[in-house]
């Protein structure tokens, strides 16, 4: 079978299982007043197709920002008001203005479930088909891993059609930025950037390394080509982010509701309990309690500056692709680790980027998946979607598993090799353990979260380690780079030939 062919069964593969989880439950189903993620998307729904741009980010008497307020940028909002707007022309009673709240049917959860797949096949699987196939560096078999890795994700899935999101949008918008610079396209790439920017502000986990790329590989031009190029990309960037704000830049007033509601700073430290550094030093110490606010903004802030200068200088002075691809997944770890105000579901801004270099690190990669989506279970229990994580973070090991066996893993021979595979499973096994007894053991009466801490800070330790080895890999290993260049040669010498 072609490799075409194959692909396409996979992503076919990959629109049932999604179709599937959607048959599950959705955050918020039943549990008023405030309900969820669910209510909070059909709620913008009627926010922006009832009232004017300039109303959609303020508190007025028709938009009460203290029920589920718009929170994220311009883009999502005019999605938001696509969605309205076919949503009315079924059953203007699921966006009627103040009266739909809460609005439940089974025909309204099938409108909503569609509306997600139909973003990801506009969005994110032609993103991640386009991305697939421009890996000519690649090996047929590497491609299909590096499909199936992307369009299998369990964890984007199960967010996406369990809890109910649409992350696939950004995800999908910021993957075909990547594609672009993979292809030398710097213009295309930085206008596909900002437009996932402009969708969901958690994209600025990305948005050091794009920087440092795009001026790292000017500096490598001459001084008047270089010159030219930094003028072409930032008049590129300044005009899709006018176009993207423009109905709310007629007054200075309107611009700063947007950005007020884009960093709610007053929001606290984390979201739940979030698998980060944070969260889990809260245990033992109480940062909330000892230091201010405003102090802890700046911690924060500087926390994660340090921590992204190894990476982001070394893509600066060595803006190759295969740099930038792990400088993607650097920043996004750093930022989910140590930045202000981070959600448990923010881990799906690293697995992506994981996932874009599954192919030359397959273990790494499928094991990143499986602790990422062992980190949202207490999430994902609150929604009723234990069995649909179990069951697809399962299937997704077995699989990817069996086609790793296509080829050995770039980064471990021998002894090393077998040690890996033994610390996969030992981990997994603790993170199956930790999720038997969340369901089987009450726990005590004065530590009514110790499983979501525990939970927590098991993947947080995780994390921390896929952070320092994919930091050193960028850094000092030669061993993916020159993995690189081998298939490079291959094909080379295949067009050659």
């Amino acid at each position: 079978m072609a490799i075409d062919a194959k692909i396409c069964c996979i992503t076919l593969a990959a629109i049932l299982l999604r179709w599937t989880v959607s048959l599950n439950s959705y955050s918020g189903h039943k549990t008023p007043p405030m309900y969820g993620d669910y209510e909070a998307q059909r709620h913008w729904q009627e926010i922006t197709l009832n009232l004017p741009p300039g109303e959609w980010y303020k508190n007025t008497t028709q938009n009460d920002l203290l029920y589920w307020g718009l929170d994220y940028p311009p883009l999502t909002a005019y999605h938001s008001y696509v969605c309205g707007y076919v949503a009315r022309l079924i059953n203007p009673d699921w966006v009627a203005l103040n009266s739909s709240r809460g609005y439940e049917s089974y025909q309204h959860k099938l409108f909503m479930r569609y509306t997600v797949l139909a973003a990801d096949l506009v969005v994110f699987i032609p993103a991640v088909l386009y991305f697939v196939m421009s890996q000519w560096r690649l090996g047929a078999k590497e491609k299909m891993f590096l499909a199936m890795a992307l369009l299998l994700s369990p964890g984007l899935i199960l967010i996406d059609y369990g809890h109910f999101q649409y992350n696939g949008v950004s995800l999908g918008l910021a993957l075909l930025a990547m594609t672009f610079l993979d292809k030398g396209h710097d213009i295309f790439g930085s206008v596909a950037f900002v437009l996932a920017l402009n969708y969901k502000q958690m994209e600025l986990y990305h948005a050091m390394p794009f920087f440092c790329y795009l001026l790292g590989s000017c500096f490598q031009m001459s001084l008047p080509n270089r010159f030219l190029k930094i003028m072409m990309l930032g008049l590129v960037v300044i005009i899709t982010m006018v176009t993207s704000w423009l109905p709310f830049l007629t007054d200075l007033d309107s611009a700063l509701a947007v950005l007020r509601r884009l960093f709610p700073f007053n929001r606290g430290l984390y979201e739940d309990k979030v698998a980060n550094v944070w969260c889990s030093l809260s245990v033992v110490i109480k940062l909330k309690q000892l230091i201010a606010q405003e102090k802890l903004v700046l911690l924060c802030l500087s926390s994660t500056l340090v921590m992204l200068l190894p990476s982001s200088l070394h893509l600066l002075t060595k803006p190759t692709i295969e740099n930038f691809k792990l400088a993607l997944v650097n920043s996004s770890l750093v930022f989910f680790l140590f930045s202000f105000q981070v959600h448990e579901k923010s881990i799906l801004l690293a697995a992506v980027p994981i996932a874009a270099v599954a192919p030359s690190f397959p273990l790494a990669s499928v094991w990143f998946m499986v602790i990422s989506t062992f980190s949202m279970l207490p999430l994902l229990i609150k929604d009723g979607l234990l069995l649909a994580s179990v069951g697809l973070t399962v299937l997704y090991m077995i699989v990817m598993m069996y086609s790793q066996q296509a080829y050995t893993d770039k980064q471990a021979e021998g002894a090393g090799k077998t040690m890996v595979k033994i610390l996969f499973t030992l981990s997994c096994l603790g993170a199956g353990a930790l999720t038997v007894a969340s369901q089987v053991v009450k726990a005590p009466t004065r530590l009514p979260d110790l499983f979501p801490v525990l939970i927590s800070i098991y993947s947080c330790m995780h994390f921390i380690l896929f952070l320092l080895y994919f930091t050193y890999y960028q850094l000092f290993h030669t061993g993916y780079k020159k993995y690189i260049s081998v298939q490079t040669s291959k094909k080379v010498s295949k067009k050659t030939n």
